[in-house]
This record gives C-alpha cells, sequence and structure tokens, in this order.
C-alpha cells in the first residue's frame, strides 16, 4: 500500500474507531456485542525506550521561608536527580504559593520536557503531627518512577483545605498508549477518549481513577489534589487486537 492509501485508511479508520468506541461506551450492559472492543485491565503507561530517562527539578520558594537544618532539598534551580532515587524535595507553606516542576530528558540528552508541576498552597493537615496554622511548613516528596508515567507524593496522607493541583505530561510515552509497541490510528483514538489519572493510597490497594483535565495539544492531565498519595496515568482500554489492521 503506497503513502497516500495509508494516510487516506487512516484517516477513514480513525472516525470509525471513534465510533465503535463511542457506542462501546454507551452501552450500559454487562454483555460484549459483536464489534465491541474487549474491556481489559487499565494498561500503565510507560516511558518510551529502554533507557530510564534523566529527571531535573526546578522549586519555586517564596517568602524566605528558612527550613530546618539537614531536613530536605532546597530547590533554587535546574537540580538533577539521583538516578536511583528520582526524588526532589521542597517546602510547603501554608498560605504561600509553592511549586515543584520536574523536566525529563531525551534519550540522547539534546532536549528537555515537562513531566510534572505540582502547586500547593494550603496544606492544613499532617498524618503523625496534626493540623498547620499560617506560616507552617511542611516538606513536600516528589518521587518519579523510572519505568512509568507514576509519581508518589509524601507525605501520605497530607491534606489540603484548598487543593493543589498536579499536572502529569505522557509525552514521555512517545504515543504509545496501549503498550503494544506500535503508535498507530488506535493510539490516537485511546488519546482522545481513554486516558485518565489515576491513584492508590499504597502498593497493596487497588488503583481508582480520578477528574482530571485533559489538554491533547500539550499531552497533560491535570487534576486537583485534596490529599496525597501515588499518582499514575492509564489508558483504560489496552486490547484492541479485534480492530487490528495493516496500517
Amino acid at each position: 500500500m503506497n503513502r497516500e492509501n495509508r494516510v487516506s485508511a487512516r484517516r477513514y479508520l480513525i472516525p470509525l474507531a471513534l465510533a465503535l468506541f463511542a457506542a462501546a461506551c454507551s452501552d450500559s450492559v454487562g454483555v460484549r456485542s459483536a464489534g465491541e472492543p474487549r474491556l481489559t485491565t487499565p494498561h500503565l503507561l510507560r516511558w518510551a525506550g529502554n533507557t530510564p530517562p534523566r529527571f531535573s527539578a526546578i522549586g519555586s520558594l517564596r517568602g524566605g521561608v528558612i527550613p530546618p537544618p539537614g531536613d530536605g532539598v532546597m530547590l533554587a534551580g535546574p537540580q538533577e536527580l539521583s538516578l536511583d532515587q528520582n526524588t526532589a524535595s521542597f517546602w510547603a507553606v501554608r498560605g504561600e504559593q509553592r511549586s515543584v516542576q520536574i523536566n525529563y530528558q531525551s534519550s540522547n540528552g539534546d532536549s528537555s520536557s515537562s513531566f510534572l508541576r505540582l502547586t500547593i498552597a494550603d496544606p492544613v493537615y499532617v498524618p503523625g503531627h496534626g493540623d498547620l496554622v499560617p506560616g507552617d511548613s511542611v516538606l513536600i516528596t516528589v518521587t518519579v518512577d523510572p519505568q512509568a508515567i507514576k509519581v508518589s507524593l509524601e507525605p501520605t496522607g497530607l491534606l489540603f483545605g484548598d487543593p493543589a493541583e498536579l499536572q502529569i505530561s505522557y509525552g514521555g510515552a512517545h504515543g504509545d498508549l496501549n503498550g503494544d509497541g506500535v503508535v498507530d490510528g488506535f493510539d490516537a483514538v485511546i488519546e482522545q477518549l481513554l486516558l485518565g489519572m489515576w491513584y492508590r493510597e499504597g502498593a497493596e490497594s487497588a488503583w481508582a481513577k480520578i477528574p482530571a483535565m485533559q489538554s491533547v495539544a500539550d499531552k497533560t492531565l491535570t487534576s486537583a489534589l485534596q490529599h496525597f498519595s501515588e499518582y499514575a496515568v492509564f489508558s483504560e482500554y489496552a486490547d484492541l487486537s479485534d480492530y487490528a489492521v495493516s496500517w
């Protein structure tokens, strides 16, 4: 099939796949009909390539708050994260906006893209320590998974008055959103309809989807957080083999 015909086939098949998925999602009956995609375990998006990406972090510190000596890392500018931990820390203060941005580098190291941005202004309760009053600070730790589009936020269970904002980019998956090793029209369908941000309370807990705003142009998901736990990007349908075609 020449390039012109492949492009024409893709333009036809993507709307067809969208229609099939829309029909499947609108069907509330728990019986799979002919032509309906198989529901599978949500697929955790992973970083593209065989080498874990390198990360760097930029932190925003305001108000002149000085943390206790030895209690963490203050980020004043771009800083390479430890490859064995991929962890960055910053001090959040109740009543002041603080944030951290984590970037990842391309496999050849010639470009950098944003992976995560976390903004906090109103931490109100720290597990094991109690309530925070305006001006109190808490050390925030962000740990990035080197294999998957996943992040842990600590202290686990930290509560907020005004929600914190977490933005995660899924661009590091390089378009393979169902994990089949091929970037094709079905990945475009997944991006439009089936991506979401999920969380879990711990390794023994089940993942659950949370509300998030998606920007396809920026390849980001943004969610308002009431508390801290573990967060990741999943696609809700992993098995599209019923509709496999040759591009």
